[in-house]
């Protein structure tokens, strides 16, 4: 069974080990370092400790699967991990309707997104659930020594009426 719920300070270092797992699965089109792994191994473990309280994580038969984290508190998804090994069955689903639920709850239309674009399967599950390519730029990333692609996807997740200006057609 899938439960998602807020994170407490003490899920941090599973959050941390989660998040690296998937992120060094979706770095590996554009290439991770030694150096890279431990760079984000090290923002991993200070993200998750100082900002648990902005995570909200997935559970699978009581096992953390994934989290997501809106850092701002505003429309911005900026985190959103699954492990490797829980992927596919339906946790990223069910993470993702939760923290639109939430975005909607703190009076946004939208929620935003950003990915480098070869991360193929991170932007193909959000597509499927309705986000569209907003824009899409070529970064250079000093850790890399090269130009990554990213791309930044949005999806309106509350509808306004079409309002005709006392026009009746």
């Amino acid at each position: 069974m899938i439960t998602i719920r807020s994170a407490r300070q003490a899920d941090a270092p599973i959050l941390s080990a989660i998040g690296l797992l998937a992120w060094a699965e979706a770095s590996a089109a554009i290439g991770v370092t030694e150096e890279l792994r431990g760079n984000a191994r090290v923002a991993f473990e200070s993200f998750t400790q100082s900002a648990w309280g902005a995570i909200t994580l997935a559970e699978l038969d009581g096992a953390i699967a994934g989290w997501a984290a809106r850092e701002n508190f505003d429309e911005t998804i900026t985190d959103f991990w699954i492990a490797p090994s829980f992927q596919r069955r339906g946790i990223g689903s069910q993470l993702l309707i939760e923290v639109e639920r939430q975005i909607t709850e703190r009076g946004f239309a939208s929620a935003k997104l950003e990915s480098h674009s070869q991360n193929e399967a991170a932007v193909s599950f959000f597509c499927k659930h309705g986000y569209r390519v907003s824009w899409l730029s070529v970064k250079y990333l000093q850790k890399l020594d090269r130009e990554v692609q990213s791309i930044g996807l949005e999806k309106q997740i509350v509808e306004f009426e079409n309002e005709s200006y006392g026009f009746d057609f």
